[in-house]
């Protein structure tokens, strides 16, 4: 059985826009209790209060899903971007597809690159963590004797990378831009690695 604060996010999943009284008739509780969890669950990042104008006087608060919120619910982008970049590898050739993938790290990278100038080798490795963290990578690194181990515990293009490889390039080649050295891969998590680790040797 699922519980309240699901059955509010699977509500607003269903009709957003919901105030207290929607929400409350909705799951069955009464108004305080929906906006206990409210409070919590935009504590938690999952929901937002918007104001919405309705007739005169005062803007009432209606409630939202954020982006995060909707991560929780099963969809099938896994699906639909392996079918995508299985078209995308049989109408264009590999180079082409690899330089696709490199020149998306390439842009995100320049998005940030007024963030690293001027730092510290370990002062980049902290935006580089930050930075991944954001895309959905849990990251730590460590310095070794031949140089800096960037070690991605998790990985959100795991699934993908199964069938296409080729996205491996975009994190690899965010890092090296980031970091302004080359980046070489010492273990995947496709070839069977507990996780992917990369190596950095300062110039």
């Amino acid at each position: 059985m699922k519980s309240t604060r699901d059955r509010i996010l699977q509500t607003l999943l269903r009709s957003p826009r919901s105030t207290i009284n929607e929400l409350a008739e909705a799951v069955g509780i009464n108004p305080i209790s929906v906006r206990h969890h409210l409070t919590n669950l935009q504590m938690e990042g999952l929901v937002d209060a918007q104001e919405e104008r309705h007739g005169v006087g005062r803007p009432r608060l209606v409630y939202v899903l954020t982006n995060e919120g909707m991560e929780r619910f099963p969809t099938r982008y896994l699906r639909l971007t392996t079918r995508l970049l299985a078209q995308m590898k049989e109408s264009m050739s590999g180079p082409m597809v690899s330089k696709l993938f490199s020149q998306v790290a390439e842009d995100l990278a320049a998005e940030y690159a007024e963030q690293v100038k001027g730092l510290s080798m370990e002062e980049r490795l902290e935006v580089v963590k930050e930075l991944l963290a954001e895309e959905g990578f849990t990251v730590e690194w460590e310095k070794a004797k031949d140089g800096y181990r960037i070690h991605e515990i998790t990985c959100p293009y795991y699934q993908i990378g199964k069938s296409h490889p080729e996205v491996c390039t975009v994190d690899q080649t965010l890092i090296s831009r980031m970091l302004a050295v080359p980046v070489n891969k010492v273990q995947c998590i496709l070839d069977g690695s507990a996780h992917c680790t990369y190596l950095v040797k300062p110039k």
